[in-house]
């Protein structure tokens, strides 16, 4: 069987090495894939939200599944495009998607299915928002812990945590009047600030058998401490001891049960990976939002545990037949993933540098080097994005994984890359 994967980040190169593992795959493509997947896969230069020419390659090509990474393509239809193709694709129906899609949409379903999460407030102009913030909150440097969000898709970026009055007027500002993020700021979100550490909860949905993978923790602040500015994620590791099994199976029954039961009842079946970014606070965990997708960088630690076929499980979705499968496998050992990036990152930045000392990091036992912003110039890998290389790392212990994880990150140099030091160090301090 040929596999199509849609997408060109480190989530992509993930997808692309460990489909390219099952017994089940003759040829992977990746589109249009990067530097990476140009040498685990066949770079297919095809937009992914050309949905006409992908359709088009995957029927010349005999293409027996496609794989979509990212949550553009997904929020705009690839999934309906390919179901009317007759082409079998895993990932969620447009209509399925606006739970990433809106985060209006994603709070109204929250609330209809009792969903524990954050207070919120709607807003559909700036106006309206400041003058909330304005009359709650009455001198510019009171304490002021709210959320304000842009309501559709930002890369990561729509989502500003304030602390006081004057970083909410300008986080309205900046999402509502200079419309930074285009049209995901028509309307805003204003939500309380929760209190605790993050968790990332991803399950793999036929829409009616639910199958959680091993909890994760992401960190998105740009810079050591959780300081900084939010970006796509900055590094994650799998699995966390911030969420034991107990609240494991509290986070299936409270949280991803009635959400995918109150898709159904809105006749938006759910089918593909549901992924809940969780604030684990006293009162227990509540759900921060929605992705409809494998998380990046969350996906690259946890296919480097996943000993399963994933071919087999991503067609078992698709048929809903997940019931059927026997429990996964994985490698008992934990992994983490540390994202180099493009100095400037998450702001503007240079591309083109030449990256060195790839070579020299695969050689490390138990890393893999996962490309995101990277392209190919004849032979030479050149920086490309924002977020440029995922090295990801198995070890005994986390802090195994770290160092192997680190030593690899040694290895890699090109003008300005930078990334956080403290990658998994939460898990290492025990702290909660």
């Amino acid at each position: 069987m040929n596999v199509l994967v849609v997408g060109n980040g480190g989530r992509e190169h993930a997808l692309a090495w460990k489909l390219g593992q099952s017994p089940m795959v003759d040829r992977v493509f990746v589109a249009p894939g990067n530097a990476g997947t140009a040498l685990d896969a066949e770079n297919i230069a095809i937009p992914v939200t050309d949905f006409a020419r992908l359709i088009r390659f995957a029927r010349e090509q005999s293409v027996g599944l496609t794989v979509v990474g990212p949550e553009l393509p997904l929020t705009e239809g690839i999934v309906d495009a390919f179901q009317q193709a007759k082409l079998r694709v895993f990932g969620p129906t447009r209509a399925a998607a606006q739970l990433e899609g809106s985060k209006v949409f994603c709070k109204r379903l929250l609330h209809n299915a009792d969903v524990p999460t954050a207070d919120h407030q709607v807003f559909r102009d700036a106006e309206s928002a400041s003058r909330f913030i304005a009359d709650r909150y009455l001198d510019d440097h009171q304490s002021c812990p709210v959320v304000v969000k842009a309501d559709g898709l930002a890369a990561g970026k729509g989502v500003f945590v304030c602390s006081n009055r004057i970083q909410a007027l300008e986080s309205i500002d900046r999402i509502a009047r200079q419309r930074e993020f285009g049209d995901a700021g028509k309307e805003l979100i204003i939500e309380e600030r929760l209190d605790g550490q993050e968790a990332s909860v991803l399950a793999i949905t036929d829409g009616r058998t639910i199958l959680p993978l091993p909890p994760a923790q992401d960190h998105k602040p740009a810079h050591d401490g959780d300081r900084g500015p939010n970006t796509g994620g900055m590094g994650a590791y799998v699995p966390t001891p911030l969420v034991s099994a107990t609240m494991m199976h509290w986070i299936e029954e409270h949280i991803l049960v009635p959400t995918v039961h109150s898709m159904k009842r809105m006749r938006f079946p759910f089918q593909g990976v549901l992924y809940a970014g969780l604030m684990v606070t006293h009162q227990g965990p509540k759900v921060l939002e929605y992705n409809v997708r494998f998380g990046d960088p969350e996906c690259q630690p946890l296919l480097m545990r996943l000993k399963s076929d994933l071919a087999e499980l991503l067609l078992a979705t698709i048929e809903g037949r997940l019931d059927e499968l026997p429990p996964l496998e994985w490698d008992p050992r934990p992994s983490v993933c540390v994202v180099m990036a493009s100095e400037g990152y998450p702001g503007s930045y240079q591309k083109g540098f030449p990256i060195r000392g790839l070579e020299e990091a695969a050689q490390i036992p138990d890393v893999k080097v996962f490309h995101a912003g990277t392209r190919l110039q004849q032979d030479q890998v050149l920086t490309e994005g924002g977020r440029v290389l995922a090295v990801t790392a198995l070890g005994s212990s986390i802090s195994a994984a770290k160092l192997q994880a680190y030593t690899a990150v040694k290895c890699i140099r090109w003008p300005g890359a930078w990334c956080r030091k403290d990658i998994s160090d939460k898990a290492l301090s025990g702290s909660r």
